[in-house]
């Protein structure tokens, strides 16, 4: 059997092969949180000021962003194992890197050389289960990453809190070393290794120093619009000069993919319209997502009154469903066909978002969180699973790394989008995150535009699902 041959039989060691995908990756996304609580520990420790703490989590985040696409080209190149492995033990030794840190500057080079290794293992580990399981399994396969990755994000702060207050922030790094060492052992152990055969012997370097460059110039512009404010462009120079330039570099990108005779993202790929589709749902959706992972927790301490703990809390049923119905959904696949789960999931979510618009400053988190939180975690738990299956099938099974670094890079940049243009919309609306306890009205309607805006773009996701995804099974 062939790598890009179909397979038609249960996978042998299936259960091995889905535990390294998951512990690799949820290592990636655990530490994208997982630092945040121990920033101000941190601070004593290392005797740094906020800004270069701020630089711990912005370098890794930017880096990651960076290599996605050339990560995944390169797994269906070299072969996804090979990569995958490779990524996970540049990812440890990062790690050890990071938990020995002397001084910042070694703290953040150890936490970008992290997001190299991230980006290198995020892309395969899905391209992984595309070549692994067959038809049937695998929606249930990538069902379970989608939610336990999403358990990993949502459990990094709580972790990162218990390890820096009774133990050491170093030990928010180091526990990452066994786990790397453990999923090495099971990727070598029980993984086949898949590349395209197909493939080019030359590999696009033209194309991969520019796509890292743009991506990285845009993430890191984006963030620190998001963290300044989009109306004070104007006074941050160097943040208008990364947007800018990193818009100019994507479009010599494109110009240079399209001359390329072997490019690193073949454009004819967003010819099909379930890629396009899935990719555009996920631009959208993952926007609205933004806020969630950022003005919710500030309403909830700052609005509310609510402490760090008891505002990540509040969305534990978020991750519950995330995690329980994870693999059900994925395996919805099997039985009918995409549109339908990717239409129904984002109008869930929307209507979740408009639920955290409804209640006013008074009310309890029973009234003013839980039932939002559950009607968030019923929609994402339909969602997710199925929109990350078919971002990967939508295009050949050669291109499986690609998709996905493709379909994670568009997901990030969402993300980071989302928190520049809401706190422009917040921003407008009346919302000033420089006063703790803003109170009244003001603030109220702020929010509330936040959130009715979220649910939005929801809904718009919905519709492009509805609109671009095929109503027959096959993707």
């Amino acid at each position: 059997m062939t790598a890009d041959s179909p397979r038609e039989h249960a996978t042998p060691h299936a259960g091995a092969i889905l535990a390294a995908t998951v512990l690799g990756s949820g290592l990636v996304f655990i530490d994208g949180t997982v630092v945040n609580v121990a920033l101000p520990t941190l601070q004593r420790t290392l005797h740094i000021t906020t800004v270069d703490a701020q630089w711990v989590i912005e370098s890794y985040a930017v880096v990651l962003a960076a290599f996605l696409l050339a990560a995944g080209a390169l797994g269906d190149r070299v072969g996804r194992r090979t990569i995958f492995s490779s990524g996970v033990a540049l990812f440890g030794i990062a790690s050890l890197g990071c938990a020995i840190a002397p001084t910042i500057g070694w703290l953040v080079a150890a936490r970008v050389v992290q997001g190299i290794g991230g980006a290198l293992l995020i892309p395969s580990s899905l391209a992984i289960l595309r070549a692994s399981f067959d038809d049937t399994h695998r929606g249930a396969a990538i069902g379970a990453w989608s939610g336990w990755t999403a358990v990993g994000n949502g459990i990094g702060p709580v972790l990162g809190g218990w390890l820096t207050e009774h133990v050491s922030w170093r030990a928010v790094f180091l526990i990452n070393v066994p786990a790397a060492l453990v999923t090495l052992w099971l990727a070598h152990r029980f993984v086949t290794d898949s590349k395209d055969s197909r493939a080019p012997h030359r590999f696009d370097i033209a194309g991969t120093v520019l796509s890292a460059i743009s991506l990285m110039l845009l993430t890191y512009g984006l963030v620190e619009a998001g963290r300044s404010g989009l109306p004070h462009l104007a006074e941050a120079p160097a943040v208008m000069t990364a947007l800018i330039a990193g818009v100019i570099v994507f479009a010599i990108f494109l110009v240079v993919e399209r001359r390329s005779p072997h490019p690193l993202v073949p454009l004819d790929l967003f010819a099909s319209r379930t890629l396009l589709g899935a990719n555009l749902l996920t631009l959208l959706l993952y926007a609205a997502l933004g806020v969630a992972f950022f003005f919710l927790p500030f309403a909830l301490v700052q609005f509310r009154g609510y402490t760090p703990t008891e505002a990540g809390a509040a969305f534990v049923p978020v991750v519950i469903l995330l995690a329980g119905l994870s693999r059900w959904a994925g395996g919805l696949l099997a039985r009918m066909p995409a549109w339908i789960p990717l239409t129904c999931g984002p109008l869930i979510v929307g209507v979740g978002f408009a639920l955290f618009a409804v209640p006013g400053q008074r009310a309890s988190y029973i009234w003013a969180v839980l039932p939002g939180a559950i009607v968030l975690g019923l929609g994402l738990a339909t969602t997710v699973a199925p929109l990350t299956t078919v971002a990967v099938d939508a295009a050949e099974e050669r291109f499986a790394g690609l998709a996905s670094g493709i379909n994670t890079a568009v997901s990030r940049t969402a993300g980071v989008l989302a928190v520049a243009i809401f706190g422009l919309i917040a921003f407008a609306a009346g919302m000033d995150p420089g006063v703790r306890g803003a109170t009244g009205a003001t603030f109220l309607h702020a929010f509330r535009v936040v959130m009715l805006t979220a649910s939005a773009l929801s809904v718009a996701s919905a519709l492009i699902a509805a609109t671009l995804l095929p109503r027959s099974h096959t993707i």
